[in-house]
């Protein structure tokens, strides 16, 4: 291992752990995660809280795990943690729109 594959997984796994204290975070709080920053999720809008959130600090958790994955694979060989790390975060940014949107829709209180 030389000090470049240590230097991604680190940067790597920086990120992941980010993104896994946005899961705990998702996970402790009381009131509907939301999604984008700068909105919010009203509670009159979520027919069951804590489990909407389970499933958003889930969604996020399985995120982080494939991203910190790519920094593990950095470790041995970082043009192969790069190329994962890539397939990780681009489809993986439609892989949570599309995740969040089936939470959304699955908790949403219908209207009648």
């Amino acid at each position: 291992m030389s000090i470049e594959n240590i230097l991604f997984a680190a940067i790597v796994w920086g990120s992941s752990l980010i993104i896994g204290l946005v899961a705990l975070w998702a996970f402790r709080r009381k009131d509907p995660m939301h999604f984008w920053a700068g909105s919010t999720v009203q509670p009159e809008e979520i027919t069951d809280i804590p489990a909407y959130n389970r499933a958003n600090g889930n969604m996020w958790l399985a995120y982080a795990a494939a991203t910190a994955l790519s920094g593990f694979v950095g470790l041995f060989n970082v043009i192969a943690g790069a190329v994962l790390l890539l397939i990780v975060c681009i489809p993986g940014i439609a892989f949570l729109l599309i995740a969040y949107r089936r939470i959304y829709n699955k908790y949403k209180r219908m209207v009648k």
